[in-house]
């Protein structure tokens, strides 16, 4: 029996899952008519109940369109496909700096992923260009090494795809496909050293036990990522055993997943239990293929430029600088001249968000927000901006972030085939009305 073939975990289809989940959680699914979690609440005033589908233009709502569903370990969240599972986290799950781990978003690429892991038989192997081979069970991770802890956005690749003009296929998401959270955890670096890399080592290839039929003939039916030795990132990779402090969710990973702050989720690998030095690089289909931008600025092109060929792709890797008014979300009016405060998050894979500005009079000025807590270069960092509509009438706010590179967000929009990178200034309208 091979290692990708192990028996240590049941793996299982992930309708029959969902079978069971139902029996398990209640499998709650109910009309997308939510007015009570506010989440897409996009033109003031609107109705809550919301269409099945917003193509082919561009997304109106703050979130992805779906329905609500219930799944162990889980809150609420916004369905948009169950084979592989992708739920969304709703808005209001986004006025605190870190994301609880029943709220957090839930993305995987197969459909056959863990209903159980027994922790009497898991174990973290690491092979390959190695000295010594290691299998290290979870009490070996707990007892044998420092533990370690980083607050980090985990942010899905293709958030906010539902943007894209024209659309790209892949799971329609709104904002809410990002989290975050306190990650506790060893070292990706100890746990190397624990094996002994030998010579000639270029890259660590990462494999969790999710399987299933990808697509088609590119050998894609196990999810495997790669990251360079010599990338910087790989001193600040964790193996997490702990979300915000609890065992992870199954759905987010447990036992351990890895933690590459700054970089997109795709290199996040959940029920992690296979760690491989590899003597040469990476060219499985998720690496070769998959998770690829133009190598262009900003990761954007033309439809017309893919269709010709020619343009060259490098593998997805930090994420850009982002800011999100979250509160309030434009469902209600709000009296002229009464002073409300806006509140958000902002964060960025280059660093710290060092400002946060907003503008209420189409981008032509703008004025610096106050931020909240710092809890390190790749974490939500909270604003919020006392703002009061002058006169009755409608208003569009616009949110801006800025982090420690220099990086400034900007208001153009991005395409490419993938349907990532998407990081435009984000808008929200309100209506002020008369208080007299």
């Amino acid at each position: 029996m091979s290692r990708k073939d192990s028996k240590q975990t049941a793996l299982i289809s992930r309708r029959s899952w969902c079978r069971a989940a139902g029996a398990v959680a209640g499998g709650l699914a109910i009309s997308p008519t939510i007015p009570s979690l506010g989440v897409n609440s996009q033109e003031p005033g609107a109705t809550a109940t919301l269409p099945t589908f917003t193509g082919p233009s561009a997304n109106s709502y703050w979130s992805a369109v779906g329905p609500i569903v219930s799944e162990p370990q889980k809150a609420p969240l916004i369905l948009l496909t169950d084979r592989p599972v992708q739920l969304e986290t709703p808005r209001n799950y986004f006025a605190t700096a870190f994301t609880p781990n029943e709220a957090f978003y839930v993305r995987w690429h197969l459909d056959r992923i863990p209903n159980a892991v027994d922790l009497r038989t898991w174990r973290l192997h690491v092979e390959g260009n190695v000295a010594s081979p290691q299998a290290f069970s979870f009490g070996d991770l707990l007892r044998k090494f420092k533990a370690e802890t980083v607050a980090a956005v985990n942010q899905c690749s293709g958030n906010s795809r539902s943007r894209l003009q024209p659309r790209v296929p892949g799971g329609q998401w709104g904002n809410g496909a990002m989290g975050n959270a306190r990650w506790t955890g060893v070292k990706l670096r100890d746990i190397l050293s624990a094996a002994g890399m030998k010579s000639g080592s270029v890259q660590v290839q990462l494999q969790g036990l999710e399987q299933g039929e990808g697509p088609e003939g590119l050998g894609s039916k196990y999810f495997l990522k790669s990251l360079d030795l010599e990338n910087s990132v790989m001193d600040e990779c964790i193996v997490a055993y702990a979300m915000n402090g609890e065992p992870l969710p199954l759905l987010n990973g447990f036992p351990v997943r890895l933690i590459v702050p700054g970089y997109f989720a795709t290199y996040w690998m959940k029920c992690l239990t296979w760690i491989r030095v590899l003597d040469k690089p990476d060219e499985n289909f998720w690496m070769k293929t998959g998770y690829r931008v133009p190598d262009t600025p900003r990761g954007t092109t033309r439809p017309e430029a893919m269709k010709a060929g020619g343009v060259k792709t490098v593998p997805i890797g930090r994420m850009p600088v982002r800011s999100f008014l979250v509160t309030p979300d434009g469902s209600a009016k709000i009296p002229a001249g009464m002073s409300v405060n806006l509140r958000g998050i902002a964060f960025s894979g280059y660093g710290r968000v060092t400002k946060v500005e907003i503008s209420d009079d189409g981008l032509k000025t703008w004025k610096i927000a106050q931020l909240g807590e710092d809890f390190g270069a790749y974490s939500f960092r909270t604003w919020e901006f006392a703002w009061a509509p002058r006169t009755p009438g409608k208003y569009s706010v616009a949110v801006r972030a800025t982090d420690e590179k220099g990086n400034v967000q900007p208001d153009e929009t991005v395409w490419n085939p993938g349907g990532y990178l998407w990081n435009r200034i984000e808008r929200q309208e309100f209506v002020a009305g008369n208080a007299e």
